[in-house]
C-alpha cells in the first residue's frame, strides 16, 4: 500500500467508486474490492427458496459459529497511515502475514485485534510484491491473539464452503460466506490503484464477498484452517467498473507458507519458485496500435534467454502454445511453470520467424 486514498484498493476506509485493473480471466481485477453493501451478505448462489431441514440448518449454523470462534482471534486490522487492510497471525512470535499492497511503502503499523479490540504496534519484516505478500511483526503477542492454522491448499476443492474474515471498510470482525468457485486461476493484479502488478498462479476463486479492507485477511474452510489470503475481487467493465458479485480471488495457503517462512527465516524470499526468461522487455504495437509481442530490451548474462540464443531486439510472440502480445501475457504464460522447466519460445528476428527451447530461470 502506498498510503494513498485510491478507492479501488482493499484498504479504503470509505465506499467510493471502484477503479479496475487487469485480470487474466478476461475480467478486470481490483485488490480486495467489491460492492460495499455486500460486506455482510452471504455470497452463495444457492436457491434461497430451497427447503432446508431444521436440523441440518442448525448443524451448519453451529459449524459456522464454531469456525468464527476459532479463527477470529487470529485476524487483525492493519492501519498504515490513513489506510486499512487485514492480516492473519502466522506464528506465536507475533508475525502477521498480509498483502504487499496493504503495507505498500510503510514500515510501521497500528494493528488491532479482531476480537477484544487490543491495539498494538508492528514493524515490516519484508514484502514480496511479486506474489503480493508481506510479513509484519507485532511488538508483542497478547493473550487475545493466537496463530492461525494453515491448510494444504492443494487439497482445496470446488464447491467447498468457505468464510472470508477481515475488516472491510474498517468494520473489524466481519465475516462473509460462499464456496470455492474454482482453483488454479492465474490472475494479473495490475498496477492501477496502488496494485503491485503481480501475476499470481494457482489462485483460489471464491464467491465469498471480498470488500475493501478484506485484503490480507483469512479465507477459511469449515475445519477452521486458512486456505488462502483474500487479495482480489473483480470489476466488470460492462457495468462501468462496478463490482461483479461473487468473484474474488485468494492467494493459496501453501504459497503463503512458502513465502512467509522464507521472509521470517532469512528476511527476504530466497527461493521464489517463480519461473523467468531472465530478460527486460517492453510491449510492442503494430500499425493498428495493437499489442503485437514483446521486444527484448536486454538479457541477463548467462540467463535463461541468453543461453538459448535470444538477444536484444528479438520480438517474442509465443511461449509454447500461448500467444504473447504484452509483458503481462508473458507473465501469465510463465506463471504455471517452475524454474528448470523447458518451454519453446517463438520470436521474430529481423522479420524472420524463429524458435528456441529455453530452460527457465528464476525470478
Amino acid at each position: 500500500m502506498d498510503g494513498s486514498r485510491n478507492p479501488s484498493r482493499a484498504r479504503r476506509r470509505l465506499p467510493l467508486p471502484l477503479t479496475a485493473g487487469a485480470c487474466a480471466v478476461a475480467l478486470l481485477c481490483l485488490s480486495g474490492c467489491s460492492d460495499p453493501d455486500a460486506a455482510s451478505a452471504p455470497a452463495s448462489t444457492a436457491d434461497a427458496g430451497a427447503p432446508v431441514a431444521p436440523g441440518a440448518r442448525e448443524d451448519l449454523q453451529s459449524d459456522y459459529q464454531e469456525v468464527i470462534r476459532e479463527v477470529l482471534p487470529s485476524v487483525v486490522q492493519i492501519d498504515a497511515s490513513d489506510s486499512l487492510g487485514s492480516g492473519v497471525v502466522y506464528d506465536d512470535k507475533g508475525h502477521v502475514v498480509t498483502n504487499a499492497h496493504v503495507v505498500g511503502r510503510e514500515k510501521s503499523f497500528k494493528v488491532t485485534a479482531a476480537t477484544g479490540g487490543t491495539t498494538l504496534g508492528a514493524k515490516l519484516v519484508a514484502a514480496y510484491p511479486e506474489q503480493d505478500l508481506a510479513v509484519i511483526k507485532l511488538d508483542r503477542l497478547p493473550g487475545g491473539l493466537r496463530a492461525a492454522r494453515f491448510a494444504d491448499s492443494s487439497e482445496v476443492g470446488v464447491g467447498q464452503i468457505v468464510l472470508a474474515m477481515g475488516s472491510p471498510l474498517g468494520l473489524s470482525s466481519s465475516v462473509t460466506q460462499g464456496i470455492v468457485s474454482a482453483v488454479g486461476r492465474t490472475v494479473s493484479e495490475g498496477r492501477s490503484g496502488g496494485g503491485t502488478g503481480a501475476t499470481i498462479a494457482n489462485m483460489v476463486q471464491t464467491s465469498a464477498a471480498i470488500n475493501p479492507g478484506n485484503s490480507g485477511g483469512a479465507l477459511v474452510d469449515l475445519d477452521s484452517a486458512v486456505i488462502g489470503i483474500p487479495t482480489l475481487a473483480v470489476a466488470d467493465p460492462e457495468l462501468g467498473g462496478a463490482a461483479a458479485p461473487g468473484i474474488g480471488f485468494a492467494i493459496p495457503s501453501s504459497m503463503v507458507k512458502t513465502v512467509a517462512d522464507q521472509i521470517i527465516r532469512d528476511g527476504r524470499v530466497t527461493d521464489s519458485g517463480r519461473a523467468a526468461l531472465d530478460i527486460t522487455a517492453r510491449t510492442v504495437v503494430n500499425s493498428a496500435f495493437e499489442p503485437a509481442g514483446i521486444a527484448v530490451v536486454s538479457t541477463e548474462p548467462d540467463g535463461a534467454a541468453a543461453q538459448a540464443g535470444l538477444k536484444a531486439g528479438d520480438v517474442i510472440t509465443a511461449v509454447d502454445s500461448a500467444t504473447i502480445a504484452t509483458v503481462t501475457s508473458l507473465a501469465e504464460a510463465l506463471a504455471p511453470h517452475k524454474p528448470g522447466d523447458r518451454v519453446r519460445v517463438s520470436y521474430l528476428r529481423d522479420g524472420e520467424k524463429r524458435t528456441a527451447d529455453v530452460t527457465l530461470g528464476e525470478i
